[in-house]
């Protein structure tokens, strides 16, 4: 039996390894057959789903389950990223945003308003639902965002509405976003690190001078950000009041 041992070992390794490449081969293809667009960005999302089904593998030792999880785990993230219109590639170690970007948002089944809701990882995070909303005023069409986490995540829209965009604040938990909207320049006061980042990054889509106070707020969360965007092109200044 001492002899069989390592035999089988190697036959599971084996089998796993290839329920694993299984899995990103047909994530690839659920992907291409949802949204016509495929990349590397996506092929990270993949991986990440192969991930999680060694992860059930562990907690559940079924082959069949760990694997049509983790199916349903990436269809799902991978989906979210791409219902905005945005894509992105990835080259060795760096992420490269194309110019052409689509910006239409995806509709559901039969032209039904899609939503984006947050989900603990590896699904769709809560602490990127600022950003998303901002990016969903500037793509084509109708989106729900509902965040059931925290209550006020969704209270800085009023901000963007002084900006232009067309979004209605359901409850505190949901919001409804119709784009594409036209920025304009404000003056207005980060309220919390995810919020203060979308309005900063709102900023930088409307032309003008917009005053966002409060940055220290920002700061906690993305350490020399106005560096970091002065060296995308952006025009940004810190000042005393």
């Amino acid at each position: 039996m001492e002899i069989f041992a390592p035999l089988l070992q190697y036959l599971i390794s084996g089998l796993t390894n290839g329920a694993i490449y299984a899995l990103i081969a047909l994530g690839f293809g659920i992907i291409y057959n949802a949204t016509t667009i495929i990349n590397f960005a996506q092929g990270e999302m993949v991986m990440l789903g192969a991930l999680c089904a060694i992860s059930i593998y562990h907690l559940v030792p079924s082959l069949p389950l760990a694997f049509a999880g983790a199916v349903v785990l990436v269809t799902c993230v991978g989906l979210v990223f791409e219902r905005l219109g945005v894509h992105w590639n990835q080259e060795g170690e760096d992420i490269v945003v194309p110019s052409n970007q689509k910006l239409r948002i995806e509709p559901d089944l039969g032209g039904a308003i899609p939503e984006i809701s947050v989900m603990p990882w590896p699904a769709f995070p809560t602490d990127l639902m600022s950003i998303a909303i901002v990016v969903a005023t500037q793509s084509k069409g109708t989106v729900l965002f509902h965040d059931w986490m925290y209550p006020s995540r969704m209270f800085f829209t009023d901000k963007l509405v002084g900006m232009g965009a067309q979004i209605v604040l359901c409850d505190p938990h949901r919001c409804i976003v119709q784009g594409p909207s036209h920025f304009y320049g404000e003056k207005m006061e980060s309220p919390d690190i995810r919020a203060g980042m979308a309005l900063l990054l709102a900023t930088l889509s409307a032309p003008g001078k917009s005053v966002i106070r409060n940055i220290g707020q920002i700061d906690r969360g993305y350490e020399k950000v106005d560096v970091k965007l002065k060296s995308l092109g952006a025009t940004i200044e810190r000042v005393t009041e």
